[in-house]
């Protein structure tokens, strides 16, 4: 049953039996709330008088429906009051309730049964905590109300994100990015970009991102769960999946994929390749249309590629396989056994040539073509 907000965080009880510390009551559709305004409540509730509840206030540019604090001057809470049981003083008070707390575990259960659910909705409301006779609450405000907006549909959830995008762009430039067209590249939460970075536009990142000082995102990339190193080069249109690494000064170019493999130091792979379940040597040189055929429909296998090794264009190198340092493996290859360090493989048809064939298949085509033959 859905009781009010104080039955919902009663049930997390037992979940926190045995827990000592302070407890931050959040709301899951109040997605902005940032970790410094966390850390500021909980430094309020353990810093001066010690209340033993902390309410994150707010003070909106239209007050209209949300309920009202009236605090004194050093943030003491003398009253919580919904809206509809405000008085036209309260009314003119705009110090909102954004519904967010701070409790330490000792007091926050102890509280929650003192309440009642004597109200027209007989609901358990958590602001009623606060007004418990005796207690000692406090409210701090933050400073962007953006920050404790609500969403309530797919539309405001949308906004919110476009909202957030934006804040986390303006960072990464304060923070000494390069973004071309700011507006069309999109961060995950945690994505990790140091400074000196460039990252031209249209580029999307995923969870689990890290870019090192001097590497360049080329236009188009898609890049999820991927270390790129120090001077590194992605894309244009690349994507790079769980797992990759990119070393310093490596290259990944366009229509290249990456997945679970790692890239050694100015290693390249510059055009139209799949790169999964592998290791590339450093300096090594990845020829456009390669890919490491690391599947047989029921394991995933390992290509090994050394250091300094050249992979000619168009071959398919069929894993397991490792590729020995300095070794050279001639374009249109389908490798399937190993090559040792220094060697040359080649693995192709003979090419043979017929005299005057394309001429007299010329002719009588072009006679086809015109009908007189």
């Amino acid at each position: 049953d859905q009781l009010g907000t104080g039955h919902a965080v009663a049930q997390a009880h037992d979940a926190l039996k045995g827990f000592a510390g302070d407890i931050l009551i959040l709301y899951g559709d109040v997605p902005m709330v940032s970790a410094e305004t966390m850390r500021a409540m909980v430094y309020r509730l353990n810093h001066g008088m010690e209340p033993r509840a902390v309410v994150l206030g707010f003070r909106p540019d239209d007050a209209g429906a949300y309920g009202r604090i009236i605090a004194d001057d050093q943030g003491g809470i003398e009253k919580m009051v919904e809206f509809k049981d405000t008085s036209e003083a309260e009314r003119a008070v705009n110090l909102c309730n954004s519904g967010l707390m701070a409790v330490r575990s000792t007091d926050l259960f102890v509280l929650l049964d003192e309440i009642d659910n004597h109200n027209a909705a007989g609901e358990y409301y958590l602001p009623d905590i606060v007004m418990l006779e005796g207690q000692n609450s406090a409210v701090i405000e933050v400073d962007d109300p953006a920050e404790v907006a609500g969403v309530n549909s797919r539309a405001e959830l949308a906004g919110m994100e476009t909202e957030w995008q934006q804040r986390r762009r303006e960072q990464a430039m304060a923070d000494g990015v390069t973004l071309i067209a700011p507006e069309t590249v999109w961060f995950s939460y945690d994505t990790e970009v140091s400074s000196d970075v460039v990252i031209e536009p249209n580029v999307f990142f995923g969870p689990g991102v890290s870019i090192a000082s001097g590497a360049i995102i080329y236009g188009h990339s898609h890049i999820e769960g991927a270390a790129i190193g120090e001077g590194a080069k992605v894309g244009p249109f690349a994507r790079l999946r769980p797992g990759a690494v990119m070393e310093e000064g490596s290259k990944v170019g366009n229509f290249v994929e990456m997945k679970k493999a790692r890239l050694g130091k100015g290693a390249k792979a510059n055009h139209l390749s799949y790169i999964g379940d592998a290791e590339v040597g450093e300096g090594a040189n990845i020829g456009a249309g390669t890919i490491t055929c690391n599947y047989d429909g029921y394991f995933k296998y390992k290509t090994v590629i050394g250091k300094g090794a050249f992979i000619g264009s168009n071959s398919a190198l069929v894993a397991p396989v490792t590729i020995g340092d300095g070794a050279i493996v001639g374009a249109g290859a389908t490798l399937t056994k190993d090559v040792a360090a220094g060697d040359l493989a080649l693995v192709r048809a003979d090419q043979t040539a017929k005299k005057g064939w394309a001429e007299r298949f010329n002719k009588v085509s072009a006679k086809k073509k015109a009908g007189k033959y």
